[in-house]
């Protein structure tokens, strides 16, 4: 059976035939009764074509704005009865390479599910209900202002829908510690591609709980997700320090993550060795009255630089000697250059809703909407060092224009039973090319860009590297059944199972519709 499915599938992928808009019968669409509302309106049209990545425009055939998981199971079911027909569930339009896009298909806007993407908190429980269209900063401000309490694990920048990181994995500076945010869920409400309204959990239909989770859209849209919740501490201690050898920022990484004992918060990111206001040493220090020394620098340093950023929780009521202490303590372990230390104590909400101020600095000028061919990545241990003599200390000796993140990972930390896919190993490298260009970059400038991405993944796949695509994007079955290895053919079971018509996610480009002649 699963051979037959493969078969079909693949064949179906290769089909040349892609149904022009004046063939596709959208009189389906008449007879569909929803409280919310559909809109064929060209500029809403062409929002829902676009995304942060900035590099496809596709036009859907119209936007529906639901007014709750019914109004999404009745659109699913309604597309079910056309042939050719699709349905993408779009968040927050953070996807980088129109996975949340549908040509000539429709596209539910979720962040419109209006009330139903209200945000319950169960003290008792510990656990919030909240809409799969709810923003991970609105989840953060409710739980926290309101409960004192906060999701265990997050993501870098949080105005991204709660449906959507589930839909990938969701890692930030925490998971070392809790796992992804796919981790830290006990329930979920699904609409799947056969227009069911489902409540799945890890006891309760659970193949379509984890096929789901890292699922990419594929089996089915999240409506309503149960996230864990823990005390939320009052401040953070925030803290970079520099390294100028591989190996021993890695090490120190590794020994953080791995040690019961730990800051609450590990990240690193490479940085080059020069004044460049973006790529270079001023991109360090985290406020103005901070200043980087490179005079403290061996005189042997490459042209790159590592930074392993830290951050430690505490409450109001923890005496300053007592997190010094613990601070001083954690520190105390690591190998980092002695003068290059940078640190600084902000709220809880203010250190996790960071990346904000950043957006709105590029907003101010111009260049969040500006393309974003940015790559990301988990390298196994086992390859990350020559990864990076090969990658960050020569191909992206210069910078990207943007951070360049890489941290470790712990592999026992994700459930092998979602539906996410990691390199092998305990322990693998979350890597992460966020490239930026100025407000009017010219196409050849992108080009560069994407060309560049493109030469680091053929390095990978020269020198052998055991790697996975985060956020992968891939435009043949072929590489998405590389990309899956082993697991390719359970994720075409659950393909079968959940969405046999493959109405779903067609811009991730794993699946098409079955053209019934």
């Amino acid at each position: 059976m699963l051979a037959c499915l493969v078969e079909r599938f693949v064949a179906e992928n290769e089909a040349d035939s892609i149904p022009e808009p004046e063939k596709i019968d959208d009189g389906v669409l008449k007879n569909l009764d929803i409280e919310g509302s559909i809109d064929y309106g060209l500029t809403v049209t062409g929002l829902a074509g676009k995304d942060f990545g900035g590099m496809y425009a596709v036009k859907p055939l119209a936007v529906v704005r639901p007014a709750g998981a019914d109004d999404v199971a009745r659109v699913i079911r309604q597309a079910l009865h056309s042939p050719t027909l699709t349905v993408a569930a779009r968040g927050n339009g953070h996807s980088i390479n129109g996975q949340a896009m549908a040509h000539h298909g429709l596209v539910i806007d979720m962040k419109s599910l209006g009330d139903n993407n209200r945000i319950d908190v169960n003290v008792s429980t510990m656990y919030a209900d909240v809409g799969g269209g709810a923003l991970w900063a609105d989840v953060l401000k409710r739980c926290v202002l309101g409960y004192g309490l906060a999701p265990i694990s997050w993501t870098d920048y949080l105005d991204l829908t709660v449906g959507g990181t589930l839909s990938n994995a969701g890692v930030s500076g925490q998971a070392f510690r809790y796992g992804p945010q796919t981790s830290t869920v006990t329930e979920l409400e699904v609409v799947t591609g056969n227009g069911e309204r489902t409540v799945c959990s890890n006891s309760q239909n659970s193949e379509l709980f984890f096929s789901v989770l890292g699922g990419l859209g594929q089996f089915g849209i999240i409506t309503r997700a149960r996230v864990m919740l823990q005390p939320a501490p009052d401040m953070v201690r925030w803290i970079r320090v520099v390294y100028s050898e591989f190996d021993e920022f890695t090490r120190d990484a590794e020994l953080l993550v791995m040690s019961p004992e730990s800051f609450d918060y590990v990240e690193g990111f490479v940085f080059v060795n020069s004044d460049d206001p973006v790529n270079g040493w001023p991109s360090v220090p985290l406020d103005s009255n901070h200043s980087f020394d490179p005079t403290q620098l061996p005189t042997n340093t490459g042209p790159v630089l590592y930074c392993l950023e830290v951050a430690l929780h505490y409450h109001n009521h923890d005496h300053p000697t007592t997190v010094n202490m613990m601070v001083e303590k954690l520190l105390a372990r690591l190998r980092f250059i002695e003068h290059l230390r940078f640190e600084a104590d902000m709220t809880y909400m203010d250190f996790l809703l960071r990346v904000k101020r950043v957006e709105q600095m590029a907003r101010d000028n111009g260049i969040w909407d500006a393309p974003h061919p940015w790559l990301n990545m988990f390298v196994s241990k086992r390859d990350i060092g020559t990864f990076n003599r090969i990658v960050f200390q020569n191909i992206l000796k210069d910078g990207i224009n943007g951070p360049m993140l890489t941290y470790p990972l712990i592999r026992s930390k994700w459930n092998n039973r979602s539906s996410v896919v990691l390199p092998k190993g305990e322990i693998f490298y979350l890597v992460a090319l966020l490239r930026f260009s100025h407000a009017h970059p010219k196409e050849s400038e992108i080009n560069e860009m994407v060309a560049q991405n493109q030469e680091i993944l053929q390095t990978c796949i020269n020198n052998g590297f055991d790697f996975k695509l985060y956020l992968p994007h891939y435009k043949s079955t072929e590489e998405w059944k590389k990309h899956f290895g082993d697991q390719w053919g359970r994720f075409v079971e659950r393909k079968s199972q959940f969405d046999p018509k493959a109405v779903l996610a067609p811009g991730q480009k794993i699946f098409t519709r079955n053209h019934q002649r």
